[in-house]
């Protein structure tokens, strides 16, 4: 019986990693949750589950959870960042990070610390701090599993063949709703639109995030710590159908592919059962009835934030920090309507540019420096975006 801790249990990812365990009732045990605003549901899962620790965003949150649960009240409900890291240093064998953002940094790394293997959906936690968690993940001999469906797949590719024979990592991306418009069009899109991705059901950050294509820049970000490789050995390919979700190329020139239809409930599986598999009941592959599989270069004059995560790697290690906060900050702007959609990729490069230009770029030795870029960034893409508004 393996005891999981599922942070961001509310949201899409922990949602279907739920799912994934309430379909082996006999494999695993839920011992903590921890959710931001979405109490309700969050009640519903604690009485299926019976989780020993919850955590809430907040003590309004807890008042509400409490309320709701009634008679099943009786347990530890933390609340705001201590809460998170009681839920991440619960007992458990697996924590699952499926937070969005910047918050799942600590509370991923207090996982680390307590000893936890750690299934990774929260991207942005190598993305602002990659050299740290490496060096904590090796210190604390923990595994750190990939969620995300294109890491997962390169996870399950290496397999086939041995990690010095790497030529390079190919992430493949769908392209968004945004794939085939103009940047003229791309430059009047509403939130819907961006938000209507064309396969795969998510969030609204990481949906805004695909529309850009910053989410595969972050990415290759992640990629680079994750699978501790060079950025100019990680490659993008656009793959509008969602089939092959990444691959590896070998010195021999041998591709090795992994494929499935998108449904995140796989790669989820893949990292709660490894280094078995799980039996899932899902539709099959069926290669005939789907036909063609096409493949194409990304265009980043019509999707610059692709190119400004290469551009963040190849500066310093505070730099995907700075682009990661900036990046946040134009996305909640584009969401609340407070800037047209190509004002995101405008900011995160103003943010960078500002960075690169620093006479004292910070060195990123603990947890505090992270935090302090990340607040810098932060305050910094507020006053730009003030600054332009409308834009």
């Amino acid at each position: 019986m393996k005891r999981l801790s599922i942070l961001g249990s509310t949201g899409s990812v922990g949602e279907q990693a739920l799912d994934v365990a309430r379909a082996h009732p006999d494999r695993y045990r839920i011992t903590a949750l921890s959710a931001g605003r979405r109490i309700e549901r969050l009640a519903e899962q604690v009485r299926c589950f019976r989780p020993q620790v919850v955590a809430v965003a907040d003590a309004a949150g807890a008042s509400e959870l409490r309320q709701r649960l009634g008679a099943d009240a009786q347990r530890e409900i933390g609340v705001g960042s201590a809460g998170l890291e009681a839920a991440a240093t619960a007992d458990a064998d697996l924590v699952v990070s499926a937070l969005v953002g910047a918050v799942g940094l600590r509370p991923t790394l207090a996982a680390v610390r307590a000893g936890r293997d750690v299934a990774l959906a929260n991207k942005e936690v190598l993305v602002m701090a990659g050299a740290l968690v490496r060096r904590e993940v090796a210190a604390h001999r923990v595994a750190l599993l990939p969620v995300d469906s294109e890491h997962s797949a390169i996870f399950q590719a290496l397999a086939g063949g041995q990690r010095e024979a790497v030529a390079r990592l190919i992430l493949t991306a769908s392209g968004g709703p945004f794939r085939t418009w103009s940047a003229e069009r791309i430059s009047r899109a509403t939130v819907a639109e961006a938000l209507a991705h064309p396969n795969w059901k998510m969030g609204p950050k990481i949906s805004i995030d695909s529309a850009s294509l910053m989410n595969k820049g972050l990415e290759v970000i992640e990629a680079r710590w994750l699978f501790d490789i060079e950025a100019e050995r990680v490659h993008v390919v656009v793959h509008p159908q969602s089939i092959v979700h990444s691959m590896v190329e070998f010195h021999d020139t041998s591709v090795i592919a992994q494929l499935g239809l998108p449904d995140m409930r796989v790669p989820i599986a893949v990292a709660l059962a490894h280094p078995e598999r799980l039996p899932l009941e899902l539709p099959l592959l069926d290669l005939p009835a789907i036909g063609r599989l096409d493949f194409e270069n990304p265009d980043t004059t019509r999707f610059p934030c692709l190119g400004l995560a290469y551009d963040a790697l190849r500066m310093d290690e505070a730099a995907p920090a700075v682009l990661n906060a900036a990046n946040e900050i134009a996305v909640a702007a584009f969401l609340a309507g407070g800037v047209a959609f190509p004002g995101i990729a405008a900011a995160n490069a103003a943010l960078l540019e500002e960075h690169a230009k620093a006479t004292a770029r910070p060195v990123l030795r603990d947890l505090a420096d992270v935090t302090d870029v990340d607040a810098w960034a932060r305050a910094r893409a507020q006053e730009w975006l003030a600054a332009k508004e409308g834009l």
